[in-house]
């Protein structure tokens, strides 16, 4: 019979998945043309699929311009609109920026934003693509043979059809033939070519409860959370790292100026929607959106979705108000 492609092990509340790099018109793609960016690569199940790296967020190569024409960033045109992405020429926002969120966003654009935006995305790409081919050559493999191993929290897919997951190269001996190395979305986070971004219920796929229900954290507990979960803790301290060594997106020199998100919210032309949970706190309140650069580092971020808040109001947490 054969290996299922995606299988659930209800007793371990696990998803897995096994796949090869995506097929391309001469056969199975090298890293280079599977490797779109820093977090996303293109993978073959039954048909070809693209799989978001949970936990990690990377700068844009391409988005949409705020006229809805996609580009790469490094057009020209990011450029004329990243140096004031407020002016009216640009539309207005779908919900009102207050000030100090406005503020908090102009400091960080300007004429340097997109170009920065567009060499780290290039850099994070390419970091990404060296991990898969250090990989292959490490299990002797090509992409003929090589296989990724695929770890899935509560959502296995997102918004746009992309598989949610940790990914790795499967390598079923914990020690053959070099011993396992951390997940890709680790190891982009250690080489500072990644921002964390933790959206709950997918924290930890290697433990998590039956049912989202029960992933909820007790109101006040976020801190005990993060100090104790292996996944979170560990990625954590990596982002802390990267920072300090000044890698990658946190290069002294020239830095990553908009975090992704915030990029893709200004061209969307749309103010943050997910709320938020401190980790270092122990709050019982979820902080606004909008109040976001109330936590600044973004490894003590961990997003809620809209949907998801109903489920924290009954377990107890406040939810704190839209700001003026």
């Amino acid at each position: 019979m054969a290996k299922k492609a995606i299988q659930s092990d209800s007793e371990r509340h696990r998803t897995t998945g096994f796949a090869r790099p995506a097929d391309m018109d001469s056969g199975p793609g090298t890293p280079a043309q599977t490797v779109h960016d820093g977090d996303t690569v293109n993978v073959r199940l039954d048909g070809n699929l693209a799989v978001r790296l949970l936990g990690i967020d990377t700068p844009e190569i391409s988005f949409s311009l705020p006229e809805g024409k996609f580009a790469g960033l490094e057009d020209p045109r990011w450029a004329q609109f990243l140096t004031d992405p407020f002016a009216d020429r640009w539309g207005p926002m779908s919900t009102p920026v207050p000030q100090r969120l406005r503020a908090f966003l102009s400091a960080k654009v300007g004429a340097e934003a997109a170009a920065t935006h567009y060499e780290h995305a290039v850099a994070s790409r390419e970091a990404f693509r060296a991990l898969v081919e250090q990989d292959m050559q490490i299990m002797q493999q090509t992409p003929a043979t090589f296989t990724y191993y695929m770890n899935f929290g509560f959502e296995v897919t997102d918004g746009y059809g992309r598989l949610l997951c940790m990914l790795n190269r499967n390598q079923p001996s914990a020690t053959v033939p070099t011993p396992r190395p951390p997940s890709y979305n680790l190891r982009m986070l250690e080489r500072g070519r990644a921002f964390p971004y933790f959206i709950w219920p997918n924290i930890n796929p290697w433990d998590r409860p039956e049912t989202v229900e029960e992933a909820v954290i007790p109101p006040g507990k976020a801190r005990e959370l993060a100090e104790n979960d292996r996944e979170l803790k560990t990625a954590r301290a990596a982002v802390r790292q990267a920072r300090q060594q000044h890698l990658g997106i946190f290069d002294m020199l020239r830095p990553l100026l908009l975090e992704p998100f915030e990029l893709r919210n200004l061209s969307r032309r749309v103010a943050a929607s997910r709320y938020l949970i401190d980790l270092t706190s122990d709050s019982d309140t979820l902080l606004h959106p909008l109040n976001y650069p109330e936590v600044p580092f973004p490894e003590d971020r961990l997003w809620i979705p809209g949907a998801y808040v109903p489920l924290f109001q009954k377990s107890g947490w406040k939810v704190q108000a839209e700001p003026a």
